[in-house]
């Protein structure tokens, strides 16, 4: 009877688990729909943004009329990780964090050891790993994707900005996961400052002369902080979309483990029911035959 007892409660506490899990998913699609209509409507203005800007600094002219676009000796270093505020997604966080932590062990690892490494955590299981071991965080931004605003972009690019403008650091370097469809995100590691030039392969095939008024240098000095702000919120909305992807697939998976362990636990107990009546059963038979034998 004991047996029975521990296989019941086992098959109630799974059933009631399958039950969380699968609400899980539900609120996280829900999330998931609006985080996907909020990257996908803010990517073609990011991509057009860029392409404008990269034509404006394509001459040698273009790209010396600002200094966010000067490539210098890399002496300090800022490194930005993006990670989620909760758990329950999978691997999410810990990609995000492999990435990172590999990034720094393989290309900056002097930097770090020497002090001249600086990170900037945002979302609070990269403030919580990183606070927990040797690292020169110098900026949190735990519990922001509760309620993710413009605004928190714009001032975490303004210092980021400011430093390099500085030359507190010469390099910004931000690691996040990039939204690709509800199941599929991809960890991306991508230069921030100095601003990168398109490839080749990514410039228009035949770009538009255009005449500037006001001039080149007007306009550079105008769009950079658009760019570099939409680009950063882009960003944060990806990684806002991927993890929920990723949280949706995981409670999916959850409660589709859970359910095969309760098939799994009602065979083992109708099994050893079945095999507790037949020893009941022989019990009483024998119990007969030796009465009526006596």
């Amino acid at each position: 009877m004991a047996k029975f007892r521990e296989l019941r409660a086992r098959i109630s506490g799974v059933e009631n688990t399958a039950k969380i899990t699968s609400a899980m998913k539900m609120v996280a699609a829900a999330k998931l729909r609006r985080a996907q209509d909020a990257i996908i409507a803010a990517r073609p203005y990011g991509r057009k943004l860029q392409e404008l800007l990269q034509f404006l600094a394509s001459t040698e002219e273009g790209a010396t009329l600002s200094p966010l676009f000067a490539e210098r000796d890399v002496e300090r270093v800022a490194v930005v990780v993006i990670a989620a505020d909760r758990g329950l997604c999978g691997a999410f966080n810990t990609n995000v964090i492999r990435a990172a932590t590999t990034l720094i062990d393989q290309e900056y690892a002097a930097h770090r050891a020497s002090g001249r490494l600086d990170l900037i955590t945002v979302g609070k299981r990269a403030v919580d790993f990183f606070a927990k071991r040797t690292y020169n965080v110098i900026a949190s931004y735990p519990g922001i994707f509760g309620h993710l605003e413009f605004s928190l972009a714009r001032s975490i690019v303004a210092d980021l900005t400011d430093s390099f403008l500085q030359g507190r650091v010469d390099r910004v370097v931000i690691v996040y996961t990039e939204f690709r469809s509800a199941i599929k995100q991809t960890v991306i590691t991508s230069q921030f400052l100095p601003i990168p030039k398109l490839e080749g392969s990514q410039m228009p095939a035949a770009p538009i002369e255009y005449i500037f008024e006001p001039s080149r240098a007007e306009l550079l000095t105008s769009l950079l902080p658009k760019y570099l702000n939409t680009r950063f919120w882009n960003m944060l909305l990806d990684s806002n979309a991927a993890e929920q992807g990723a949280r949706m697939t995981a409670m999916e998976n959850a409660t589709k483990n859970a359910r095969d362990l309760v098939r799994t636990l009602r065979l083992s107990y109708n099994k050893a029911r079945q095999a507790s009546i037949t020893t009941e059963i022989l019990e009483i038979v024998s119990g007969a035959e030796a009465l009526r034998e006596g």
